[in-house]
């Protein structure tokens, strides 16, 4: 089956949390990574989301440590549409 990762960059203004996060992330800039797997039909091919990531800590941190972190699409969006609200 074949798969691909979509990478993105989302920025947030203020902290935020998403759901399954030890603690609120700071302000910045975060890669966000959308894995797909195809589903080939007849005449074209299609994709579905299987998993998003985010990428902590935010790009412009430093620090050796880094991680992906599983999170839910929807989940982000609402958290992205709450820091353009603030």
């Amino acid at each position: 089956m074949t798969s691909r990762t979509t990478p993105s960059v989302v920025r947030f203004r203020s902290a935020f949390s998403l759901p399954g996060f030890d603690a609120p992330q700071p302000p910045g800039e975060y890669r966000v990574d959308h894995d797909e797997e195809a589903l080939e039909g007849a005449s074209l091919i299609a994709w579905r989301r299987v998993a998003t990531f985010i990428h902590l800590p935010a790009i412009s941190a430093s620090g050796a440590t880094r991680q992906m972190v599983p999170i839910e699409p929807a989940s982000l969006e609402a958290a992205l549409e709450q820091d353009q609200r603030q």
